[in-house]
């Protein structure tokens, strides 16, 4: 058979078009046809290294994963990392082209970013029966549409079918899905062949005269209405969404984790939230650092700024106390922050140079604007400090930084057998000291038995006893979360429009 696209927008961002595409590329590969995601162009600071060393964002990894396939850059093609001044890091195929304003973006380089889409467009088609495709934010951003490469110009592009998805949790779903109408001109809307309604809390019979009133308002049938799940844990795209996490779960463990201003890639810390008597706090600044257990520094897509806020908040000096006595880790550039200085008198990253960093590691990190390391990277753990029984273990990550770190009188925390780590030719990753460590490897968490091996450290600190390394429930979580999200979907939505498309 030829390939079909069916396409997912959403009446506003957050409103479920990426877990919508997760749950029809689950269900579809489940009856047996080969099925892709696709997100043409996507704007996230939460991405990740595919096996090609090639950079796209997460949620397009979940949805791969969701139809059983390895992600590949061909499923977003092109990916818009905000930096600073309305200015994003502009990624194609995986790789970055250089940092842009709106300006040269949307007039001068979308011609280029446009034949990227095409062209993995029409690999994925080649390979695949089913192409589900993500919108991004709205389609009637009328101010936009002649510069659109993310919703109708693509559903067109690809001759795709569109779904859209509306969220009732946040108030006003009918006006939204009405107004979306009302702004898209003819051609636009003769794409939408149903309205989903998602994250629904009550009673679905009161909801029935409005569902009735907006297909008579539309022409098009409302296909379902998903309820809102409690259960389901699967990982945010949009940074937005950490306004719900200021404090989640109760367990005698306090993590607390650094939310940087400019903080990137914070999926590194998801699985945190799966361990028993573990609860994480998301640390700003006039928060309070007392009764942690741990401090970690995430990723940031500036380090240098954001070390500047912690410096200027108070936050660096109460972290710097309390490494005395609670674990200290950073991930990428939470680890460059954790060195003595951080070094850019180029100008590669911003305009301050040499910035001094926590001092609790001695090591320095210096960007000299040779590029960007992309690598999917595993090592053995060395052991020492934090780690000393750990020495031996395996993991596995991914890099996605710039600047090298060199150590001084410290030992590295990795010994890379794939991957860069703290120098471009690779050979030894992170480092630690005491209670202090810090990697490069992203999704250094992940890995169930280093994770493990953390949070027992922290619950005999507590004088509770550790546990065994039986069980991963973060992995389980997923697995489940997917399936049951597949479930929601497959009982409280009719599929007949994807199951008609593909019988064509």
């Amino acid at each position: 058979m030829s390939s079909r696209c069916i396409m997912v927008q959403g009446t506003s961002s957050s409103a479920g078009k990426s877990v919508l595409v997760a749950a029809l590329c689950r269900i579809f590969s489940r009856r047996g046809y080969r099925v892709a995601p696709f997100k043409s162009q996507n704007m996230s600071l939460n991405s990740f290294t595919t096996s090609e060393n090639r950079e796209i964002a997460i949620a397009q990894v979940l949805q791969a994963e969701a139809a059983g396939i390895e992600p590949s850059h061909h499923m977003n093609p092109v990916l818009l990392k905000p930096k600073e001044d309305f200015t994003s890091q502009v990624i194609v195929h995986g790789r970055p082209v250089g940092n842009m304003n709106f300006n040269e973006y949307q007039v001068d380089f979308r011609g280029t970013a446009l034949e990227a889409i095409k062209e993995s467009l029409e690999y994925l088609k080649s390979r695949y029966d089913l192409i589900v495709i993500e919108g991004a934010g709205s389609p009637a951003e009328i101010n936009m549409r002649d510069r659109d490469l993310a919703n109708m110009e693509i559903a067109h592009l690809a001759d795709a079918d569109v779904i859209l998805v509306a969220d009732i949790d946040r108030g006003g779903v009918f006006a939204s899905i009405a107004g979306t109408f009302m702004l898209l001109d003819e051609r636009d809307r003769s794409r939408i062949k149903g309205v989903v309604i998602n994250k629904f809390r009550g009673n679905l019979d009161i909801l029935m005269p409005g569902i009735e009133r907006i297909e008579e308002i539309t022409g098009v049938p409302v296909l379902g209405v998903l309820p809102y799940d409690e259960a389901l844990r699967l990982p945010e795209e949009d940074s937005a969404s950490l306004a719900d996490r200021k404090y989640r779960g109760k367990g005698k463990i306090k993590v607390g984790v650094i939310r940087l201003p400019r903080i990137s890639n914070f999926t590194d810390i998801d699985p945190l939230e799966y361990e028993e008597d573990v609860s994480v706090k998301l640390i700003e600044a006039g928060d309070s650092l007392h009764n942690l257990d741990a401090i970690i520094i995430p990723g940031t897509r500036n380090t240098i700024k954001d070390l500047i806020h912690l410096h200027e908040t108070g936050l660096a000096h109460e972290i710097m106390e309390l490494s005395q006595d609670i674990p200290v880790f950073g991930i990428c550039g939470g680890f460059q922050m954790l060195g003595r200085r951080v070094v850019d008198d180029g100008g590669h990253e911003s305009a301050h140079g040499t910035v001094e960093g926590l001092g609790l590691l001695d090591c320095e990190t210096v960007f000299t604007g040779d590029g960007k390391i992309i690598s999917q990277s595993h090592g053995e753990i060395i052991g020492g400090g934090l780690f000393h029984g750990l020495g031996g273990e395996t993991v596995e990550g991914y890099e996605l930084h710039e600047g090298t770190t060199v150590l001084g009188d410290v030992k590295p925390l990795i010994r890379v057998e794939k991957g860069s780590g703290n120098l471009r030719d690779g050979g030894f990753d992170g480092a630690v000291d005491g209670n202090v460590a810090g990697t490069y490897f992203h999704g250094i968490f992940h890995n169930f038995r280093f994770r493990r091996y953390f949070t027992n450290i922290l619950r005999e600190q507590r004088g509770l006893e550790p546990l065994d390394y039986d069980r991963d429930d973060f992995r389980d979580s997923r697995r489940f979360s997917l399936d049951r999200l597949a479930e929601i979907v497959e009982n409280n939505m009719d599929l007949s429009p994807v199951e008609e498309l593909l019988k064509n």
